[in-house]
């Protein structure tokens, strides 16, 4: 029960953070809330890996957060040089 509640606000947090990267005022928002996107899904893996007893999507998991850590600095680099 606890691990569907998980899933349910999870996604919806997923579905914000889209709205906010869709919407937001300044790139340095899209950047934060693509962050906090890519930290509810690797979240979304580890569980997923939890509820299936797989450790495959455990590898999964921890290489979509290192490109993912790699992609914030990608773009916050990008955008310090900018202005």
């Amino acid at each position: 029960m606890s691990t569907i509640i998980f899933l349910s606000l999870a996604g919806l947090g997923v579905v914000f953070s889209v709205f906010r990267l869709i919407v937001g005022p300044t790139p340095f928002d899209r950047i934060v809330s693509l962050d906090a996107m890519n930290i509810l899904i690797t979240g979304l893996l580890v569980v997923i890996a939890l509820i299936l007893d797989r450790s495959l999507y455990l590898d999964i998991a921890i290489v979509y957060a290192i490109l993912a850590f790699l992609e914030t600095v990608v773009f916050a680099k990008f955008l310090e040089g900018k202005s």
